[in-house]
């Protein structure tokens, strides 16, 4: 009985893979059929393509990196749908409005949003994300589910670009863009709150930085004056223990010191950070560089190559389609 059920199994897993081979196969002879038509479509989608480059008036990129010092992502992708939306809806008054524009709106190609993050920055990201959670939790997720959902706007580095018909300068649109977000209310109270706990931490540790210095020079002076019992209980400290504890002690305090410093450092960096909800971190080509490609299935291509994909893929569809109508005209029931 058991070696039945594997005879089945295998040949359930033969059958597989011979209607994979038998697909192969058919697709072959159907390319070979069909090759005249394909080059042909090949050949115009180049044609298209190149005649399209040189008849086009040329567009314009520009870009610039920014980083979020808050959770401004999603607001910011909101932003650079909706810039996008105005400009389908040739809402360019509006536009215009909303981004300060100077020149007309109605060159406007498009805006672009996408995450500057590499293979190495993902993995700290999620390594990161693993030690927030409990064992149990953490077992459940792997590196591949955890990249394949996390959001585009939740990487700290975004890039943001305009494409434009005209070359222009392009600063005040980015600035304005940054702007919108940092004058939002919310990331306003956010950024108050923040910088007003920072500073509060900041006093803090110097005031214990004044004390544990204090301590310091007192201890320094109890061990240099090699002080008696009696004068000891004036000043109000006592020294116990042999030379070893009393070396140990004074490098507590020469290292409790040094933690309080780096502190104040970090904390003095992490201010820096707070005081603007955006860092624009670099600005491409102010003025556009002429960016002659188009987005195929996500891919960046050349105007040629875009052409010669996009009508192959469609003569290529309709190719499937008309064969498949014949197979079902041929096996129909009314012949």
């Amino acid at each position: 009985m058991i070696g039945n059920t594997f005879n089945k199994f295998f040949q359930f897993i033969a059958s597989i893979f011979n209607q994979f081979f038998m697909a192969f196969v058919w697709l072959v002879f159907f390319i070979r059929r069909r090759a005249i038509v394909l080059i042909a479509a090949i050949i115009v989608g180049l044609i298209t393509g190149y005649l399209i480059e040189k008849t086009s008036p040329p567009v314009y990129k520009s870009s610039i990196s920014v980083k979020q010092n808050y959770q401004t992502g999603e607001n910011l992708y909101g932003s650079i749908n909706y810039y996008n939306g105005l400009l389908r809806d040739r809402d360019y008054q509006i536009l215009a409005e909303v981004l300060g524009l100077l020149s007309s709106p109605k060159e406007i190609v498009g805006f672009e949003i996408e995450p500057i993050i590499t293979d190495n920055d993902m993995l700290v990201m999620f390594d990161k994300y693993m030690g927030g959670l409990d064992s149990l939790a953490a077992s459940k997720i792997d590196y591949k589910d955890y990249a394949k959902n996390i959001r585009d706007y939740k990487h700290r580095y975004q890039q943001i670009s305009i494409k434009s018909r005209t070359r222009a300068d392009f600063n005040n649109v980015f600035t304005n863009i940054v702007g919108n977000i940092e004058t939002n209310l919310f990331f306003v109270n956010e950024q108050l709150k923040d910088l007003s706990e920072l500073e509060s931490n900041k006093t803090s540790l110097k005031e214990a930085l004044v004390k544990s210095d204090s301590l310091q020079e007192t201890y320094k002076r109890v061990l240099e004056q090699q002080i008696d019992p009696k004068t000891t209980s004036e000043i109000g400290i006592t020294f116990e223990g042999n030379n070893e504890k009393d070396k140990t002690r004074e490098f507590d305090l020469y290292k409790n010191d040094i933690d309080l410093r780096q502190r104040i450092i970090d904390i003095d960096r992490e201010i820096k950070d707070k005081k603007n909800i955006i860092d624009v971190i670099s600005s491409k080509q102010d003025n556009g560089f002429v960016d002659n490609t188009k987005n195929f299935i996500g891919i960046a291509l050349p105007y040629k190559q875009f052409y010669l994909f996009f009508i192959f893929s469609i003569v290529f569809m309709a190719l499937l389609c008309f064969e498949f109508l014949k197979f079902l005209d041929k096996y129909s029931p009314d012949k």
